[in-house]
């Protein structure tokens, strides 16, 4: 049963892992997904996927399908970019995930991605769930901008009830009143899943602010909250980018950036040891 805001449990939780090949989401470490919102082309993923190396992130994102607000706007490459997301998640020696919008695309998506991403749009297909809990590979599934925590969880239970426990969670901001960032990111969100079900939690600062100005403070606000690792957007030229560009770091600010985190995850560590 998941507990709601005024009935608090206080039993201890075992903490859940996800490990793909050699490495563990979930194990008190802080991973790092990072590309882009889209993949563009071929050269555009792999000249990302050399910095998100370099700088030291483990698992390379990148959107095929592209489920848009406007049916007008750029809905991804397809199977295309998937080929090229494997293609270049090989040569850098980094893991992938990336979106699956459509049960009839789960099986294609398994052949090129080692995580399935369900996007917030589809928290509450629950046929979508149910498919992927039949399924053998790692699932990340982004809270919905209008999901209350107790509805997240019990999305989540649709891909577990299936027999899949490779379950990761993606906090991404929720929409609130506020105009300043795109969504509100919810970083009570963090421990409170953490206390209650014990499954990894990502955060995925970028959706929630909808700039990058401020992903850097979430960040590391997010890091010492408690999450099991960080979503972030990069693209060559964010300006140029086909979708989601105001959110994206550019080559320069994603080192940058890891540099500050990296820092961050660091302290977290020493706190951890003092305690």
């Amino acid at each position: 049963m998941i507990q709601n805001n005024t009935d608090h449990n206080h039993e201890s939780i075992v903490k859940k892992k996800v490990t793909i090949n050699e490495l563990t989401i979930g194990d008190d470490s802080v991973v790092v997904m990072a590309g882009p919102c889209s993949i563009e082309s071929r050269a555009q993923i792999n000249s990302i996927a050399q910095i998100v190396k370099d700088n030291g992130a483990q698992i390379l994102r990148g959107g095929a399908f592209k489920p848009r607000t406007s049916p007008y706007s750029f809905q991804g490459l397809g199977e295309e970019g998937l080929e090229y997301l494997a293609e270049a998640g090989q040569k850098h020696g980094l893991l992938t995930i990336t979106e699956v919008m459509d049960s009839s695309d789960i099986p294609l998506v398994c052949e090129y991605a080692d995580i399935l991403q369900i996007g917030t749009r589809n928290m509450f297909n629950y046929s979508l769930l149910k498919k992927l809990g039949k399924i053998d590979k790692p699932v990340m599934l982004k809270r919905s901008f209008m999901a209350t925590i107790e509805e997240f969880l019990l999305a989540a239970e649709y891909v577990l009830v299936g027999g899949n426990e490779k379950i990761i969670l993606c906090e991404r901001g929720i929409r609130t009143f506020v105009k300043f960032t795109r969504n509100t990111l919810d970083i009570s969100a963090i421990p409170i899943i953490t206390k209650l079900k014990g499954y990894p939690v990502i955060v995925d600062p970028c959706h929630a602010a909808g700039r990058s100005d401020i992903l850097v403070p979430l960040s590391r606000a997010s890091i010492a909250a408690g999450c099991d690792g960080l979503m972030l957007e990069v693209h060559p030229n964010p300006q140029k980018a086909k979708s989601d560009g105001l959110q994206s770091l550019n080559f320069t600010q994603f080192t940058k950036a890891m540099t500050s985190i990296q820092r961050a995850i660091q302290f977290m560590r020493e706190e951890k040891a003092c305690e």
